[in-house]
């Protein structure tokens, strides 16, 4: 048993809350790879967030081994930038503003999360002026992203600090050199949203950095998708797989 599993069992939990698998368009990992990966850095959660899908997170859910819970999730790309919804049971749309993304996250019961929120790179929300507007909205700012540049993190972690929000390290992972590279170890059980957002308030970061050669495979990633026809969905794409697979 891995350091993470033990420490499980002492009533903390080791948590990556943003990982990609196969089913996001620029990802070629398999669901059944990931959670193998994360229970061999010793992760006890990983939420998986692919980009407008849930079949990889349902998939790994059912493939995760014994000490490792997988928690349903989705990176959603709204008219605004991106956000992250926890514990969902069908696909939220992308392209609506920022306020309706959450409002539909919370109608199933779900967590929000801002995701490496000033990386000039990515379509995040600290780009815009307005993020100050849904800061009531959110349950945590991703202050450690191991993907996110320069002083993005730096930002977010003031951020987050300056409005009184829990922080979380993730990996982002979307290759399996990256998964678990950086998490959260908390107290009691995130397996819930309520036990997810009481243990937040004891957050200790692990920050560790993806692998440069990771982030090189992203684009191959989203070139092969795209051949094979896994490309990203908006708007009424994502609906229609909110029918298929919800």
């Amino acid at each position: 048993m891995s350091l993470g599993q033990e420490e499980g069992l002492r009533s903390r939990a080791v948590i990556d809350l943003h990982c990609h698998t196969a089913a996001s368009f620029d990802s070629r990992s398999r669901p059944r790879d990931v959670v193998r990966r994360a229970f061999e850095r010793g992760l006890t959660h990983l939420a998986i967030t692919d980009h407008e899908r849930l079949e990889g997170a349902l998939e790994a859910r059912s493939l995760a081994p014994p000490g490792l819970v997988v928690l349903v999730g989705e990176e959603i790309r709204t008219a605004d930038g991106d956000l992250i919804g926890l514990f969902l049971e069908a696909p939220i749309p992308s392209g609506r503003s920022a306020q309706a993304t959450i409002a539909a996250i919370r109608e199933q019961g779900g967590l929000v999360g801002i995701p490496h929120p000033f990386d000039r790179w990515r379509g995040s929300l600290g780009r815009r002026t307005w993020l100050r507007e849904i800061v009531g909205l959110v349950d945590w700012v991703e202050v450690h992203n191991a993907r996110a540049l320069f002083r993005a993190n730096a930002r977010a972690a003031a951020f987050a600090a300056e409005h009184g929000l829990p922080g979380v390290a993730v990996s982002d992972a979307h290759t399996l050199l990256e998964v678990g590279v950086a998490s959260t170890i908390v107290e009691g059980d995130p397996s819930t949203p309520e036990g997810l957002l009481a243990a937040l308030r004891t957050a200790s970061l692990v920050t560790g950095r993806g692998a440069f050669v990771a982030r090189l495979a992203t684009p191959l990633a989203r070139g092969l998708n795209w051949w094979r026809g896994n490309r990203r969905r908006r708007g009424a794409d994502a609906r229609m797989g909110q029918e298929s697979d919800g």
